[in-house]
Formats: C-alpha cells, sequence, structure tokens
C-alpha cells in the first residue's frame, strides 16, 4: 500500500500541473485492489478545502470527487463508512463538509455531542453551540 499526500490527489483531481498532475496519474492509475493507494482523513479533509478554497469548486463537484475516492477499488480511505455518513450530510445540509466530518467522527467515538461556537453548525449538524 502507499500513501497518498492530498497534493497528489489535487494533482490527480485537477489535472492542473504540467509536470506534477502525469506524475499523479501515473502512481494513482498503477494502483491495484491488491496493492492500493491509502487516502488519511486528513488528506480527504484538505482535499475537500482545496478545492473549495482555492478551484472554486462547487458542492455538486466535491460529491462527486468524493464518491469516486470512496467506490474506488484501488484506494484504501481511513474510517470510509464515517466519511460516507458525512457525505451524506453534507450534501443535503448547509455546513462545511468538515463540520459535518467532526460531528459524525464525535459520534462515531462515542461523544454524547460536539460542542461547537459556530452557530451554522450547530444549527446544521447536530453539534451544540456554547453560548
Amino acid at each position: 500500500m502507499i500513501g497518498l499526500d492530498t497534493n497528489v490527489l489535487v494533482r490527480y483531481v485537477t489535472q492542473d500541473d504540467p509536470v506534477q498532475s502525469p506524475k499523479a496519474s501515473e502512481l494513482i492509475e498503477s494502483l491495484t485492489a491488491l496493492s492500493p493507494g491509502f487516502v488519511s482523513l486528513v488528506s480527504v479533509v484538505e482535499l475537500v478545502w482545496v478545492l473549495q478554497s482555492c478551484y472554486q469548486s462547487a458542492k455538486s463537484e466535491v460529491v462527486t470527487v468524493l464518491e469516486t475516492l470512496l467506490r474506488t477499488r484501488e484506494l484504501t480511505v481511513e474510517h470510509a463508512e464515517i466519511i460516507w455518513q458525512a457525505l451524506r450530510r453534507f450534501t443535503a445540509g448547509k455546513a462545511d463538509f468538515a463540520d459535518y466530518l467532526i460531528e459524525r467522527c464525535a459520534h462515531a467515538a462515542g461523544c454524547e455531542y460536539t460542542a461547537t461556537f459556530d452557530l451554522n453548525a450547530a444549527k446544521a449538524t447536530g453539534m451544540k453551540r456554547l453560548t
């Protein structure tokens, strides 16, 4: 298994760099189900942030990218089921993907609730707002 850093994923998804994108494509397309790439939870969050902040990707585009990552047999995504849960909520909701993922990770860890100062996150994700 080979770990994939966020920048490799970004170059592969965006195909925006004439030098790095072909290298990322070659590596990712060489992966197999028996020798997969590993995508960490941190890389997933960073990927979403980069796509939305730097590339102004629409929510629907981000959802498509994440669904593709999660369904690709040649990739092992850390905590894939939790990411699926967060993705479903992100698709239907108004909060940032990271907020849904934070709440779902806390829930999976057995937390009673997740505390936040973010009113939008509290309304959208079910976190408890500290006042």
